[in-house]
C-alpha cells in the first residue's frame, strides 16, 4: 500500500470511530438526560452536539471522496 491509501484508510478508520462515537455519546446522553430530568432546551443542546459530530464525519467523508479522485488520475 502506498502512503496516500494508508492515509486515505486511516482517515477512514477514524470516520467509522466519529460516527458510531457520536451516535452512542448522544443515545447515552439522551437516555442519562430523561432519567435525570432534563428539560427541552437542555436536551436540544445535547442534539445540537450530535448534530456538529455528524457534521464532521461527513466532512471526513468528503476529505476521504476528494483524496480518493485524486488519487485516480
Amino acid at each position: 500500500m502506498t502512503d496516500n491509501e494508508t492515509r486515505i484508510a486511516r482517515k477512514g478508520r477514524a470516520t467509522a470511530l466519529v460516527i458510531a462515537g457520536t451516535a452512542a455519546l448522544w443515545v447515552v446522553a439522551t437516555f442519562i438526560g430523561r432519567q435525570a430530568g432534563l428539560g427541552q432546551r437542555e436536551l436540544a443542546l445535547f442534539d445540537l452536539m450530535a448534530l456538529a459530530g455528524f457534521i464532521w464525519a461527513f466532512v471526513l467523508i468528503y476529505q476521504i471522496w476528494r483524496a480518493r479522485q485524486s488519487n485516480q488520475r
